[in-house]
């Protein structure tokens, strides 16, 4: 029997528990984005629970970076300045990454707006190579925004929200699959004019890290570009870290509304997003239109967004994956931890 395939039923909390397909470490320091040299690995104890696909520990620090979504605009013009920047990444305990990003953050900057809004944008090239922007939610010229801008120089440009929903951002500087991969993307929330109804309210970004040998004295990993044309990823996650919430659950209360940003930055790899224990109320292709009522499991894809609302039924813990398991095995795992309300 595959180890795959063990399950335990706990209460009313359905739990698959089995070893992952290869060991990928949890985090057991606080993950940031800086140029500092990489610590010494420290193993995690394993967690009780997980839903199979990485290896799960106790926590020890919490994430640096919150799944939360940001608060809506106030006001109607977005006065949005980002700087591109070179700097180390920290994908899992002990692999550190020679990032490409916006503000030095892998994802970038959650940015959010609402229809009709005027979003007053400014990149400065902070780094040593072309970088440039390209809002997937922008209605605009791409050979006049999208320029690339070159090291120590900068581009201004508007635009108007018309069409609400979840979108990524990304360099768009050729090779694109190279900035995307490098870390280059993040996400954009366009509101409808009014608003949501009231809920909790979070972002998920799933991408990919597709890592060469370890080198130099901090032993950092930069771009293998045969993986990407490969699309074999040696890491798949949300919000730039393996298994980023999953030794650290979300909080959330049993049945309390929950709304779900979920952007797929890629540059490959399809977001099969499905929660544990779960059935979505309403999924929102991109976010605009008719949504879908019920259901389980919904493609995001590379490029792409979608809203997803739900209510967890009791208290417990609800594993959210990529139902894509081998990505799910990779790092693009994570924990709702709901208690009663």
């Amino acid at each position: 029997m595959s180890r795959f395939s063990m399950c335990v039923r706990l209460g009313a909390v359905v739990a698959l528990v089995a070893a992952a397909c290869r060991p990928i470490p949890t985090p057991s320091r606080p993950t940031k984005t800086s140029t500092e040299p990489s610590k010494a690995q420290v193993p995690a104890p394993a967690a009780s629970m997980s839903h199979g696909e990485a290896p799960l520990g106790t926590p020890m620090t919490k994430p640096d970076r919150a799944a939360d979504a940001p608060t809506p605009l106030a006001g109607h013009r977005l006065r949005l300045r980002m700087t591109t920047v070179h700097v180390h990444h920290q994908v899992a305990p002990g692999v550190v990454y020679d990032a490409w990003t916006f503000d030095s953050m892998v994802p970038g900057p959650i940015v959010r707006a609402a229809v009709g809004d005027t979003v007053d944008f400014t990149l400065i090239n902070g780094a040593p190579i072309p970088h440039s922007m390209d809002f997937h939610a922008a209605e605009i010229a791409p050979d006049r925004a999208y320029h690339n801008v070159m090291p120590k120089d900068s581009i201004h440009f508007e635009f108007v929200a018309r069409v609400p929903g979840a979108f990524m951002y990304h360099c768009g500087t050729a090779p694109v699959a190279a900035h995307i991969s490098n870390g280059m993307y993040g996400a954009l929330i366009i509101d409808p004019r009014g608003g949501r109804p009231k809920a909790r309210e979070f972002v998920f970004v799933q991408s990919e890290f597709y890592m060469g040998a370890p080198a130099g004295a901090d032993s950092v990993r930069s771009l293998d570009w045969d993986k990407v044309l490969n699309a074999s990823p040696d890491y798949v996650v949300f919000n730039g870290v393996n298994n980023r919430y999953a030794t650290t659950p979300i909080p959330v209360k049993a049945r309390e509304p929950i709304r779900i940003y979920v952007v797929n930055a890629g540059p490959n790899r399809i977001s099969s997003f499905h929660v544990v224990g779960a059935i979505f109320d309403k999924v929102f292709a991109d976010g605009f239109g008719r949504p879908f009522d019920g259901m389980q499991t919904w493609n995001v894809p590379v490029g792409g967004g979608a809203i997803f609302e739900l209510r967890l039924a009791e208290p417990g813990v609800y594993p959210f994956v990529t139902h894509a398991f081998a990505d799910a095995t990779k790092g693009a795992v994570g924990m709702f931890r709901a208690e009663a309300h």
